[in-house]
């Protein structure tokens, strides 16, 4: 993953500058600990392009068991942008946030990155006025909870 993240055009939108190996190493060691805080759940992957055997980029997400509510990002390497590796990724993200039964997904995309908006909308994300240090937030239309089925005998009132 080195390898793949070390474009420093690929920190153009979200700042900083690629990590070494040793220091990628103790990123995934920290992020494979999980969260200190037991209301925070971290996921993080990696993306194979199959047909190629090799590794493209990663997606994660952060979810906040009260809600619940999902915090996502998707960072693929250079070469693989524009194939639809990324759109592939994040829709598959979602869907499986979904099953997992949260209900709101969010990302904060930079205004000017056209690539990664597009990403989120193919991933059902939608931008609102809401900014947060500089970057648009996007979200899913929170699901409704689950809706509980009456039991026989009990009482209705239709509305």
């Amino acid at each position: 993953m080195a390898t793949v993240l070390a474009d420093p055009a690929l920190h153009a939108f979200i700042g900083g500058e690629p990590l070494d190996e040793d220091a990628l190493r103790d990123r995934y060691t920290r992020l494979a600990a999980g969260s200190p805080d037991p209301a925070v759940s971290w996921f993080n992957w990696v993306i194979s392009v199959r047909d190629e055997g090799r590794l493209a980029g990663t997606v994660q997400a952060t979810i906040a068991h009260e809600g619940p509510v999902a915090e996502v990002a998707w960072v693929v390497g250079t070469p693989w942008q524009g194939r639809g590796v990324a759109t592939e990724a994040a829709r598959g993200l979602v869907a499986w946030l979904r099953e997992a039964g949260v209900r709101t997904v969010v990302a904060h995309i930079h205004p000017d990155h056209a690539a990664s908006a597009a990403v989120a909308a193919s991933a059902g994300l939608f931008p609102t006025d809401v900014r947060q240090d500089g970057e648009i937030r996007w979200t899913t239309p929170p699901e409704p909870p689950p809706r509980r089925q009456a039991q026989p005998g009990a009482l209705h009132e239709d509305g």
